[in-house]
């Protein structure tokens, strides 16, 4: 290895060891960048390089989306539309075996639609959900893993704010990868949906059915449905509006954010003056925290370059005499390896800019292969040492809920999602075509 090589590889190293130490993401990217630039130039070199990149980050267009959808989910999350879906699609499921587990996953999905964030969705979802499935007599580990696992579904269906942060890393059109992931989402849904009533109806002692259930006539079950109307319809003017090209994707945030605070208005708790102050700082917040993030990983991606580890390594990779799919395999493990260690946002910030150009030379469709890579963030998400829903959960669910009790629930969901990415590996027009078929 030439010297700027080595230098790239002992940042890595020591990226990771400070991440593994706890250090903030951003602070960690800045820090260890800012060095390998010294090293590499000179101190002034490196912070010319900084402000350039905090310039490019911060002022361009494109990346107004991030706030606007951001600022949706905290709407949605304070106007109580996750109440809304769960409770409305248990009463349209009542009697049907694991029926609040299943409405915890078509309920975290319907909420996804509105709110971009998978932490925010499993949040919620234990407030709500698992008070109600111990009064139910529920398993708790069944009922923490249906919760956990379902929350990752906003990293997948839109607006997710992790396929806004890969648009920014990997410069691919946000729009398309929001309509790539509506299938993968829907579809892995329905999986755990399945799994849930299979489990339930084999050991009823999982999941218990109630003597309220039974009281739910079909009238009622249809009515319930109905309850749904305003996901339904801001869902399909935003994605919708994306798809058949009425709105960009920074225009669909817009009416997003404007539409959940017309609702949040009209159905009351925005009404209240903390909820609404509540809402727009968590929106600042998360923004910000997001932005000192794209900052320090597209600084530190600028010294990857500098340090010629991207170019060594495709051409390391290009010249390898094996399949394309081993690489892919290789590159799928170690980010399911690094996940179970540091958290996923800094995973694919560290990964993306060195492994994204040499998966689109290898062949594979760039839109398809950041699915896949959602599908690896998904199950990272819930994976144990380092799961953030795990701990997410763990840390709303209530007192008596330990993270080793989410853990022990989750195994038959990763088992759901690996069974989901073997089809979206077999089939991947399952994720193609309706990005193809995208007005733009």
């Amino acid at each position: 290895m030439d010297f700027f090589t080595t230098v790239g590889v002992g940042a890595i190293v020591a990226l990771l060891a400070l991440l593994l130490l706890g250090m903030h993401l951003a602070v960690t990217f800045l820090l260890v960048a800012f060095c390998g630039v010294t090293i590499l130039l000179n101190p002034d070199a490196a912070l010319s390089l900084i402000g350039e990149t905090m310039y490019s980050a911060i002022a361009t267009p494109t990346y107004t989306v991030l706030p606007l959808f951001v600022l949706m989910g905290a709407f949605a999350a304070a106007s109580g539309f996750a109440e809304q879906a769960y409770r409305s699609i248990h009463r349209a499921a009542a009697r049907v075996p694991g029926s609040l587990a299943i409405a915890t996953s078509f309920g975290s999905a319907a909420f996804a639609t509105i709110c971009g964030s998978s932490l925010a969705t499993a949040s919620v979802f234990g407030r709500i959900a698992y008070p109600e499935m111990r009064r139910y007599g529920y398993d708790r580990s069944f009922a923490l893993g249906s919760i956990a696992c379902s929350g990752t579904f906003a990293s997948m269906i839109p607006p997710s704010g992790m396929f806004i942060l890969f648009a920014i890393f990997t410069e691919t059109s946000v729009g398309r990868l929001f309509m790539a992931g509506i299938v993968p989402g829907v579809l892995t849904a329905t999986v755990y949906a399945v799994s849930m009533y299979l489990r339930a109806r084999a050991n009823p002692k999982l999941a218990p059915i109630s003597d309220e259930e039974h009281e739910v006539t079909p009238r009622e079950r249809v009515r319930a449905l109905g309850g749904l109307w305003q996901i339904a319809l801001l869902g399909t003017v935003v994605i919708g509006g994306m798809y058949a090209g009425f709105f960009t994707a920074t225009e669909a945030g817009a009416v997003g954010a404007l539409g959940t605070l017309l609702f949040g208005l009209a159905n009351g708790p925005l009404r209240r003056f903390s909820n609404f102050r509540g809402a727009l700082r968590d929106s600042a917040q998360i923004t910000a925290t997001l932005f000192f993030i794209i900052v320090g990983a597209l600084f530190f991606s600028r010294f990857l370059g500098l340090s010629r580890i991207p170019y060594n390594l495709t051409v390391f990779l290009e010249s390898w005499e094996v399949h394309s799919h081993v690489i892919l395999g290789l590159i799928l493990v170690t980010w399911f390896l690094l996940g179970m260690l540091i958290v996923q946002t800094a995973v694919f910030a560290l990964t993306l800019p060195i492994l994204f150009p040499i998966v689109v030379n290898l062949g594979y469709d760039p839109i398809w292969f950041c699915v896949i890579a959602m599908k690896m963030n998904e199950i990272a998400g819930v994976s144990p040492p380092v799961g953030l829903n795990a701990f997410s959960l763990a840390g709303t669910a209530g007192k008596d809920v330990r993270v080793d009790h989410v853990y022990r629930g989750v195994l038959p969901f990763i088992l759901c999602d690996l069974g989901v990415l073997l089809l979206l590996f077999l089939f991947p027009a399952l994720v193609t075509f309706l990005p193809d078929l995208m007005l733009d």
